[in-house]
């Protein structure tokens, strides 16, 4: 008796895993208030730079039904290092480091982050929703 058995790429099926997008909701320290519904600050004055080469960064500015959030989609797409600067207005908000590695599995390729790190504010991370709101004075 001979038995035969293989593994091919079909034995995984479709697959697809993005990595995280990030997402930031810029509130007062004190009221909680998100700054951008209180008209403290606009849209139009967000400056995302990746200091690592002065390139600006993509990102979308999320104002549907007031939610205000920042949004940042290309991190992690490939192995890669990110140290990114937020302004608004001329106004230094915060720094976020990201040591992404995109790796390949089984099936799937998926992003493995190293080290996520956020500086010049105080954060907290809502978990239920994945939004870093940022605490400014």
């Amino acid at each position: 008796m001979i038995i035969s058995q293989s593994c091919n790429n079909n034995d995984c099926g479709e697959c697809f895993t993005p990595p995280e997008i990030f997402s930031f909701k810029i509130v007062d320290k004190t009221s909680g208030e998100n700054l951008f519904t209180n008209g403290t600050y606009e849209a139009e004055q967000i400056e995302i730079i990746n200091t690592l080469d002065n390139s600006k960064v993509n990102y979308t500015f999320i104002s549907e039904n007031n939610i205000n959030i920042i949004q940042i989609e290309d991190i992690g797409w490939k192995t890669e290092t990110v140290n990114i600067q937020v302004n608004i207005s001329n106004v230094h908000i915060f720094d976020f480091y990201v040591n992404a590695e995109r790796k390949k599995g089984e099936c799937c390729s998926y992003t493995e982050y190293n080290n996520i790190t956020i500086e010049g504010s105080e954060y907290e991370l809502e978990n239920k929703i994945g939004i870093y709101k940022i605490m400014k004075e």
